[in-house]
C-alpha cells in the first residue's frame, strides 16, 4: 500500500516540493511532480533549474520526448515514468492514480485554501485505510 506523508505549514510549498524531489532523486527514486496547472508546472520547472544555484536535478515535462529516460517529471501522466516510486502532489485534489506509487508526498501551505484542501485530502486517504505520516515544517530550521 502506498505510504502517504503530509508536510504541513510549508512557507513555500514549491520549494518544499523541490527539496523532496531532489532528495528522492538522490536516493535513486523516480519522481512525478503532479500538477495539472500549467502555471504551477512552469513555476516548479523554473525552480528546479535555479535552486540551489550549484546543483541540478534532471527533470522535464511528462510530455517531453525524453520523459521515459528522465528521473523527475512534471505533469499529470504517471505512466510516463519507468517506475512509480514517488509522487509529489502539487494539486489541490488527490492524484487519480496515486495508489500505484510507493510513496505519495502531500504539501500543505499556510494559507486557508491550502489547509482546507489538505484536510480534505487527509480525510480521503484516511477513509481508505492509508497509514498517514505528518511532518510539521514549523518545527524545522534552515
Amino acid at each position: 500500500m502506498t505510504e502517504v506523508s503530509f508536510y504541513t505549514f510549508a512557507d513555500d510549498p514549491l520549494d518544499v516540493a523541490r527539496r523532496l524531489a531532489s532528495k528522492a532523486w538522490s536516493q535513486g527514486k523516480q519522481v512525478l511532480l503532479y500538477t495539472t496547472d500549467p502555471a504551477r508546472a512552469d513555476a516548479i520547472d523554473r525552480l528546479l533549474w535555479t535552486s540551489p544555484a550549484l546543483s541540478f536535478v534532471p527533470h522535464c515535462r511528462d510530455s517531453d520526448p525524453l520523459a521515459g529516460v528522465t528521473p523527475v517529471l512534471i505533469g499529470a501522466r504517471s505512466d510516463a515514468l519507468a517506475r512509480a516510486d514517488v509522487i509529489v502532489n502539487l494539486a489541490d485534489h488527490w492524484p487519480p492514480d496515486f495508489a500505484r506509487f510507493e510513496r505519495l508526498l502531500e504539501i500543505v501551505g499556510n494559507d486557508d485554501a491550502s489547509r482546507r484542501h489538505g484536510r480534505e485530502r487527509y480525510r480521503f486517504y484516511q477513509s481508505r485505510g492509508y497509514a498517514l505520516a505528518t511532518h510539521d515544517l514549523r518545527a524545522r530550521t534552515g
